[in-house]
């Protein structure tokens, strides 16, 4: 995919990292199926591209990457083991690459959604929806415009002083 974006565009500045899929359990019923797919698109995918364009970005001294977790990474959510280790792993990929990649000119951030209205969340009970609301200081769910701006923000040149960087778009959501 790199080589393909690299091949079409002449050049490649930014990687958003924005995998997701979740398959919940609570641990003592999890299988192993269910925590290796969860880790292995949420987590390994992102650092299987990241793996991809860091040389690309070393060598050019430039680049953004922005990988989108959830709150749930930074708090846990019940029956969501494998969700919440994946995306607190991201957290983690996130803090690190930008300290291997900063004297690069290279900017790691991390962007952290609360309940977000998705595809992904169109099967979701009305009950957990309305807990997520209630969660919120602002009383909804977020749309998907109100994240994208923020990681617009983080690929521009506005967020060239910014790295390693979590920023929840929740409404409050974590508090």
């Amino acid at each position: 995919m790199v080589e393909s974006v690299i091949k079409g565009l002449g050049r490649l500045d930014i990687l958003v990292n924005n995998a997701g899929v979740n398959w919940d359990g609570v641990i003592w019923k999890m299988t192993e199926e269910q925590w290796d797919t969860v880790i292995n698109i949420d987590l390994k995918g992102y650092f299987n591209y990241i793996r991809a364009v860091a040389p690309i970005f070393k060598e050019q001294k430039a680049g953004k990457i922005v990988n989108i977790t959830s709150i749930n990474g930074l708090r846990g959510k019940f029956g969501q083991a494998n969700y919440s280790a994946a995306k607190a792993g991201i957290i983690g990929l996130t803090k690190t690459v930008a300290k291997e990649l900063g004297k690069y000119n290279i900017n790691v951030n991390a962007v952290a959604p609360g309940m977000i209205e998705t595809e992904m969340m169109s099967n979701i009970p009305e009950e957990i929806k309305q807990k997520a609301i209630d969660e919120t200081v602002i009383g909804r769910i977020g749309k998907s415009e109100e994240v994208a701006k923020v990681i617009t923000f983080l690929c521009s040149e506005a967020s060239r002083h910014i790295t390693g960087e979590v920023i929840k778009v929740d409404g409050g959501q974590y508090i």
